[in-house]
C-alpha cells in the first residue's frame, strides 16, 4: 500500500534516519517504537509529506487517504462539540450545501419543461443517491457513538470546543480522524490524555479497524492488545519484527545479545590486524601481507551497539524518613468550581506503606484531589496530614513548568543541597543524560526528557510521601522501566494518578476509582480492579433491565433485551470463566497423578528403610500437595463467579 524507500536524513551532523525502507500493507497494525529523539515522529511526518528527507522517497497510490493525530496541534475553537467533529465528513457536507443550493434553483424554477430544468432534477437525484451511500443518514449515529467511546457526555455536545481543555480537545481531534477512515491511520502518543476506559475503547476500535495503522505508543498493553508488527528505530536503522510488542522485547534482547557477540569478535579481528600491521608495517619481506591486511581493515564495515543498552541503569529513591501511621486523613472534603461540583464529601484515609492508584475517567477530580493533598489547591472540609509527612509532587504538567532558559545541569545544581551528597552527573546519567545533554539548556528538550528531568528533581530530597500525577506520559519504554524499578523500591507511601495499566500493574496494592464527584476504594491490584469492573458493569446492567421490565408491560420493540456489545462482552467474560475453569481441572489431574506416583516412591522407600537417608521425595511430595490445594480453592472460587454469573444472566445456552 505505501513504499518507504531508502530514507536519510541529518540534523546538524548527526545522522537520524539512516537509509530506512519498508512497507506498510493494508490492514497492518504497526507499533512504532524507539527511544525519546530516535526519529518516530519525523518518520511520520516524512510518510505525510510534512517533512522532506535529504535522500529517499515515499511511493503511495493516488487517492490513499491518511489521518495524522499529532502530540501537539493548535485547535479552532469556533463550533459546538458536535459541528467540530461532524466537520469529518466534509464530502457530506459539501454535498449537503450543493443539494439546498439546488433545491433553491429549483424552487425559483417555472419553466418546469426546459432541459435546464430537467438536468437540476436529475443532478438533484444523483446528488441524494451519492449521499444515501456515503451514509448521511448514519452519521449523527457514528458521531455520538464515537464521542461516547472517548468519554463525552451527552450534555457535551452543544458545548463550545473553547470550553475544554487541551486533553479533552485532543480527543475532539481524535474522533474527527477516526471518523474519517482514512486508509492508513498514523497516530502520536494518541493514548496520552485518555482514561482506562477510553484507551479500552481505542484498542477495540483499532483492532476492527478496516484499515492500516501505525501508532507511536509508550503504553505497552495498548500496543499488544492492537498491534502484529513492531518497527523500532535503533541508531538511525529500524528493525522490523513481525510480532507484538511483548514478544518484539524478547527477539530484540536475543537480536541484542548476537549483536554484543558479533561486536565484540569483531573488535577481537580488528585489534589483531591492527597489531599485525604495527608489528610488521617496516618489513619488506611482509609488506604484501600488510597492505592486504590494510585494505581489509578499510572494508570493514563495523557493527555499531546502542550506548545505552551496553549498561544497566538503576535509581533509587533516598530512603524515606518514617512517618505516621496516618499519613493523609480527608472528611467531608469537597471542591467546586464556580457553579461546577467535582469532589463531594470525600472521605479518605491513606496509611504509611500504602501504594495507591487514582484512576477514573478524566474531569472526575484526580489530579484536582491530588493537588489538594499537596496544598496547591483550596477546598471544604477537614484534611490531616500526619507527624513527619514529606511530600514529594510531580504536576501533570511538572515539565513545563522548569525553566527553559537555563542548562539540564544548572536546573538541577540550583537545588541540590550540598549535605544531600548528591552527585549531580551521575543522577542526570542514569536519567538518560548523557556527557553532551547536560549542558542544553532546557528549552530543546523534547517532552520526554522534560519529564525525565523533572522526575530526577524529585531525587534529591528524602521525602516519605510520593504524589505523581501521569509521571509517565512522553516517557519512552526504556525510561518507564527504570522509573518502575525505583518506585518498587521505594520505602515510603505511594500515590499515582495514572491511565497506564501496564505501568502501575505490580505497583499499587490499593485503586481508587473516581466517579461521579465521589471516590470508591478497591483493594487488590490494577488488574484485579479491571476484572471486578466488568462484573459490576454486567450486575448494574441487569438490575436496570428489571427495574425497567417491572415499570411497564408496554416495552418499545427490543426494550429489555441486552445489545449486541452487552451480550458479547458478558460472554467473553463467561467464555475467560470456563476457560480457566478447565485450565485448573486439567493441572489438578495431573497434580493428583504426579501425587500417586510420589506417593508409590515414598512407600517403597519405607519399606527398603531408605526413606530417612533421602528427604527430596518428602520435600517434593509436600510442595506438589501445597500446589494442588492452591489449585483446588482457586478452582471452588471460579465455581462460584460462574454460579453469581448464571443467577444473575438467563441466557438460553447457558
Amino acid at each position: 500500500m505505501l513504499s518507504i524507500n531508502h530514507i536519510n536524513l541529518s540534523f546538524g551532523g548527526r545522522i537520524l534516519l539512516n537509509d530506512i525502507s519498508f512497507l506498510i500493507n493494508p490492514k497492518d497494525r504497526i507499533g512504532l517504537v524507539g527511544n525519546n529523539g530516535a526519529g518516530k515522529t519525523t518518520l511520520l511526518k516524512i510518510i505525510l509529506g510534512l517533512q522532506m528527507p535529504d535522500t529517499g522517497t515515499v511511493e503511495k497510490p493516488s487517492g490513499l487517504t491518511m489521518g495524522y493525530l499529532p502530540q501537539q496541534m493548535v485547535h479552532k475553537d469556533s463550533k459546538t462539540l458536535f459541528n467540530e467533529v461532524k466537520t469529518a465528513f466534509s464530502e457530506i457536507l459539501e454535498i449537503e450545501n450543493r443539494i439546498i443550493e439546488l433545491n433553491h434553483k429549483i424552487e425559483e424554477s417555472t419553466d418546469y419543461h426546459s432541459d435546464d430544468y430537467l438536468k437540476l432534477i436529475n443532478r438533484l437525484s444523483d446528488l441524494n443517491t451519492r449521499i444515501e451511500i456515503l451514509g448521511a443518514s448514519k452519521i449523527n449515529e457514528q458521531i455520538e457513538k464515537t464521542l461516547m467511546g472517548l468519554g463525552f457526555m451527552p450534555t457535551d455536545l452543544p458545548a463550545q470546543t473553547r470550553e475544554f481543555s487541551g486533553g479533552w480537545r485532543m480527543r475532539i481531534e481524535l474522533a474527527k480522524i477516526l471518523l474519517r477512515c482514512p486508509d492508513l491511520l498514523l497516530l502520536d502518543e494518541p493514548t496520552n490524555h485518555l482514561d482506562i476506559e477510553s484507551i479500552q475503547w481505542l484498542e477495540q476500535f483499532l483492532s476492527d479497524y478496516n484499515g492500516a495503522v501505525v501508532i507511536i505508543s509508550h503504553d505497552r498493553a495498548l500496543l499488544d492488545n492492537v498491534t502484529n508488527r513492531t518497527v523500532e528505530i535503533s541508531s538511525g536503522r529500524i528493525y522490523d519484527y513481525k510480532v507484538p510488542y511483548s514478544k518484539y522485547a524478547i527477539l530484540r534482547k536475543e537480536r541484542r545479545l548476537q549483536q554484543l557477540a558479533a561486536y565484540k569478535n569483531q573488535q577481537k579481528l580488528i585489534a589483531g590486524t591492527i597489531k599485525f600491521i604495527e608489528r610488521f608495517r617496516y618489513k619488506a619481506t611482509k609488506a604484501v601481507q600488510v597492505q592486504s591486511r590494510i585494505k581489509h581493515l578499510e572494508k570493514i564495515q563495523r557493527i555499531e551497539v546502542d550506548q545505552e543498552d551496553m549498561t544497566a541503569i538503576r535509581i533509587r529513591f533516598p530512603d524515606a524518613p518514617r512517618s505516621g501511621n496516618i499519613v493523609i486523613e480527608t472528611e467531608n472534603l469537597s471542591k467546586s468550581y464556580g457553579e461546577k461540583n467535582v469532589l463531594e464529601n470525600i472521605s479518605l484515609v491513606v496509611r504509611r506503606g500504602e501504594r495507591i492508584a487514582f484512576v477514573g475517567k478524566n474531569g472526575e477530580g484526580k489530579t484536582t484531589l491530588s493537588r489538594i493533598l499537596v496544598g496547591d489547591l483550596d477546598f471544604t472540609g477537614n484534611l490531616k496530614t500526619g507527624h513527619n509527612v514529606r511530600i514529594g509532587y510531580f504536576a501533570q504538567n511538572q515539565d513545563e513548568l522548569l525553566d527553559g532558559e537555563i542548562t539540564v545541569f544548572e536546573t538541577v545544581d540550583r537545588i541540590a543541597a550540598a549535605e544531600t551528597g548528591i552527585k549531580i552527573r551521575p543522577l542526570l546519567g542514569a536519567f538518560l543524560f548523557g556527557s553532551d545533554d547536560i549542558d542544553k539548556k532546557v528549552k530543546v528538550l523534547s517532552g520526554g526528557e522534560r519529564s525525565r528531568l523533572a522526575l530526577a528533581k524529585l531525587l534529591l530530597e528524602p521525602f516519605n510521601l510520593l504524589v505523581l500525577d501521569e509521571p509517565t506520559n512522553h516517557l519512552d519504554m526504556r525510561s518507564k522501566d527504570i522509573l518502575k524499578q525505583a518506585l518498587k523500591s521505594f520505602t515510603g507511601t505511594m500515590i499515582l494518578v495514572s491511565h497506564d495499566r501496564e505501568f502501575l500493574d505490580g505497583l499499587v496494592d490499593n485503586v481508587y476509582e473516581f466517579k461521579d464527584h465521589k471516590i470508591k476504594k478497591y483493594i487488590g491490584s490494577i488488574n484485579d480492579f479491571l476484572e471486578k469492573k466488568k462484573i459490576a458493569s454486567l450486575r448494574q446492567l441487569e438490575i436496570k433491565q428489571k427495574e425497567n421490565a417491572g415499570k411497564t408491560d408496554r416495552q418499545p420493540a427490543g426494550a429489555g433485551k441486552d445489545s449486541y456489545l452487552e451480550k458479547k462482552e458478558f460472554y467473553k467474560y463467561f467464555r475467560k470463566i470456563t476457560k480457566k475453569i478447565t485450565g485448573c481441572e486439567s493441572t489438578i489431574d495431573r497434580l493428583e497423578n504426579e501425587l500417586e506416583e510420589i506417593t508409590g516412591q515414598l512407600e517403597s522407600l519405607v519399606v527398603s528403610h531408605e526413606g530417612s537417608r533421602d528427604n527430596s521425595l518428602f520435600l517434593k511430595y509436600a510442595n506438589q500437595k501445597k500446589e494442588l490445594d492452591a489449585k483446588m480453592h482457586e478452582w471452588e472460587q471460579l465455581h462460584k463467579e460462574l454460579k453469581e454469573l448464571k443467577k444473575n444472566r438467563h441466557y438460553e445456552d447457558l
